[in-house]
């Protein structure tokens, strides 16, 4: 079975549906989303409606969390704000209730099955949703890996893409659709065929400049969020 391996959309809408014309002309309706739907840019109900009409494995992200604890925390909504900008305040004012909903019901790890083997999601480690897991990580941080018995496992959280054998086990992060930060400017995700255990990486190019534009705007004090969709 092939699936679409989807992380760190991070409302960027624009980015997402390069992914996804992408991913219709390969004819997969499947996508393995690992989380942070929300959060930095600034389109979350556009994100939504693309994502309708195809199936969705998913589990929730730091941001998603957030994104929650945001909704009945209105200081918190304000510091995060100076940190990350207004993306997780625009999700609260433009997702409805069942999307709001849907969010708050992801789990932060999920097994799937398949008759190939077992897939296992989770956004920064299998232990802990908030931890950075780099191809260069420390032993111990990788070896934890082997004892999973899953045959895939699928994360995001770093927005570099990976794909490191352990064992027995396929670690793969697909990058980040919205917001890369490996050099890579570009919309970034990845194919697994498990019939053939193949993993292959894509970054789709779009038009950058309409986001870079809305950052500046919307925050010229947080310079971070445009530069970093162009760096190099």
């Amino acid at each position: 079975m092939k699936f679409a391996l989807l992380s760190d959309v991070h409302g960027n809408s624009f980015a997402l549906q390069a992914v996804l014309n992408a991913v219709k002309k390969k004819n997969i309706d499947t996508l393995i989303m690992t989380g942070d739907f929300v959060g930095y840019y600034f389109w979350p109900a556009e994100v939504f409606a693309l994502l309708k009409g195809f199936n969705l494995i998913a589990i929730c992200g730091n941001h998603d969390k957030m994104l929650h604890k945001a909704k009945d925390d209105k200081a918190y909504l304000a510091k995060i704000g100076k940190k990350y900008g207004s993306g997780l305040r625009i999700a609260l004012e433009q997702l409805d209730e069942k999307e709001m909903s849907w969010l708050a019901s992801l789990q932060e790890t999920l097994e799937y099955g398949t008759k190939d083997g077992k897939i296992l999601l989770c956004h920064g480690s299998p232990w802990d949703e908030d931890e950075y897991i780099y191809p260069d990580s420390s032993y111990d941080s990788l070896n934890r890996y082997r004892s999973l018995g899953v045959r895939w496992v699928i994360q995001g959280h770093t927005h570099y893409p990976m794909c490191k054998k352990i064992g027995d086990i396929m670690v793969i992060n697909p990058g980040s659709v919205g917001q890369p930060r490996n050099g890579q400017p570009g919309a970034q995700w990845a194919l697994l065929d498990t019939a053939s255990g193949k993993v292959k990486h894509f970054c789709e190019q779009y038009d950058l400049s309409i986001v870079v534009e809305e950052s500046k705007k919307r925050h010229p004090e947080i310079l971070y969020l445009a530069d970093i969709l162009d760096r190099r």
